[in-house]
């Protein structure tokens, strides 16, 4: 079977802004990945958590493609938040294999190009449809976005972030 360089370059872009993200979070304990560092409520593990979750849940709409689905905004309460009972290390763990499922799903879905149904939510009227590869690109547009936060939350926790770490 021949190479897709478009679904591995996705693949690899992805697996950048995850790295970017790891490396901000490094060398922390679960105390500090939980610690609130501005004005905003958001913490590193909050984002971690957040960040699978809304991986796991893209992936899920390319794969079910539900034209009934809605958004349960409800569910959103703790989204941004590390649970007592997760760990950082744990937290990462869960997003590795996420993103493994969804290096899978990105190489062996049938065509980027197929428009699937999204969620309806509160603030959209109607159903949207978009194609697989918008719903990928959504995921990494999401991963970046709170890479941006996650540095502004790191430098205020210890001055470090992913481009100038001491920690190795």
């Amino acid at each position: 079977m021949a190479i897709d360089q478009e679904r591995e370059d996705l693949i690899a872009m992805l697996a950048d802004q995850r790295e970017l993200f790891k490396i901000t979070v490094r060398g922390l304990d679960d105390d500090q990945a939980r610690k609130r560092t501005t004005a905003s409520e958001l913490t590193l593990g909050g984002l971690l958590h957040h960040l699978n979750n809304c991986e796991r849940h893209w992936t899920k709409v390319i794969v079910d493609r539900d034209e009934h689905a809605a958004l349960d905004v409800a569910a959103f309460a703790g989204e941004y938040v590390m649970a007592p009972e997760e760990t950082l290390a744990g937290l990462l763990a869960a997003w590795d294999a996420t993103a493994a499922a969804t290096a899978e799903l990105i190489r062996t879905v049938d065509t980027l190009d197929t428009s699937i149904p999204t969620p309806t939510n509160p603030w959209v009227q109607g159903q949207v449809w978009q194609s697989v590869r918008t719903t990928i690109l959504h995921i990494l547009r999401e991963i970046a976005h709170h890479c941006g936060h996650a540095d502004i939350i790191r430098e205020e926790l210890d001055g470090q972030n992913s481009t100038y770490s001491r920690v190795s």
